[in-house]
């Protein structure tokens, strides 16, 4: 009951600097977290940072200092914004989100991604 639809993705040179945004539509009262994971070519998916509803956030620690997860509730939207962008960057980033409508139910829902490439 919940989709997810990424944007913001493209090409940017090293140091550049992007705005990934992932919109959500459905079920949204049921959703507790809301994140970013990427996988580049040859590499396990990996997380990059998520937000609670209360705006709690976590980051990987390849991001922290860079990369900044925010949310507008009101728009049901969450975003990445990511600077000083590294080649290492480059992957697909997807949107993620659990929801929890009953008590020990957890449903994850997934964008399509949206591709990132960061080469000089």
């Amino acid at each position: 009951q919940v989709q997810l639809v990424e944007s913001g993705g493209g090409l940017v040179q090293p140091g550049g600097s992007l705005r990934l945004s992932c919109a959500a539509s459905g079920s949204i009262f049921s959703i507790y977290v809301m994140g970013w994971y990427r996988q580049a070519p040859g590499k396990q998916r990996e997380l990059v940072a998520t937000i609670t509803r209360g705006g709690s956030t976590n980051y990987a620690d390849s991001v922290k200092g860079r990369f900044t997860i925010s949310r507008d509730n009101a728009k049901n939207t969450v975003y990445l914004q990511m600077n000083s962008l590294k080649p290492e960057d480059t992957a697909i980033y997807y949107c993620n989100a659990d929801s929890h409508p009953r008590s020990g139910m957890t449903l994850n829902y997934w964008g399509q991604g949206t591709q990132v490439t960061v080469s000089s």
